[in-house]
């Protein structure tokens, strides 16, 4: 009998196709050029692209990251199309690793500090703000405890600007969520 070695290599393929990957990053801009898929948490994607001009998200939210191991410029994304890196706020074409953000069922709550390890004055947000200082009267965030949910802190206002994700946890200083500087303008919270 006569056994062909590709037909499971082509049921897998249509697996795959059949059950999309949550984000595809592209070399080039508008979904062309080498690809690569990515279904969980990657440190390091140099491996497998030189660059990143475009990415298509299937599900979920990720941020993905101008540096290996989770570090420099963070960006998040969310379902959807980018088909360049100016789409994601990106300041290059420079990804190197990505992280999937899981999904938070119930409610958001952050307690924000003026001076680091939760001292000074407190603000408790339960919802998005698209200006801090219309809120609290000022823009430097120098501590926080996130209480419930994830959020993302940006560095202007309008969520625009440098952008951190914040997990659950207490953050004493600004440089626990990956700051230089404790300039926040507005915050929102990751509801995929």
């Amino acid at each position: 009998m006569y056994l062909n070695n590709n037909v499971g290599a082509s049921i897998e393929a249509i697996k795959r196709r059949a059950s999309p990957l949550p984000i595809i990053f592209y070399e080039d801009r508008n979904f062309k050029g080498r690809s690569y898929e990515c279904s969980s948490d990657c440190a390091d994607l140099h491996s497998h692209f030189s660059r990143c001009n475009s990415i298509q998200v299937d599900s979920g939210c990720w941020m993905v990251y101008e540096r290996p191991s989770f570090m420099g410029y963070q960006y998040f994304l969310h379902r959807g199309e980018y088909p360049d890196y100016q789409r994601w706020m990106g300041f290059n074409d420079c990804v190197r690793s990505c992280h999937s953000i899981p999904q938070h069922q119930g409610s958001h709550r952050i307690k924000i500090f003026e001076r680091s390890n939760f001292e000074g004055e407190m603000k408790e947000f339960a919802d998005d703000c698209p200006s801090l200082f219309d809120c609290f009267h000022f823009s430097d965030v120098n501590s926080c405890n996130v209480l419930d949910g994830f959020w993302l802190l940006y560095e202007h206002p309008n969520y625009r600007g440098r952008q951190y994700l914040l997990r659950p946890g207490e953050y004493r200083k600004f440089n626990d969520w990956g700051s230089l500087s404790s300039r926040i303008g507005s915050m929102r919270r990751i509801t995929c």
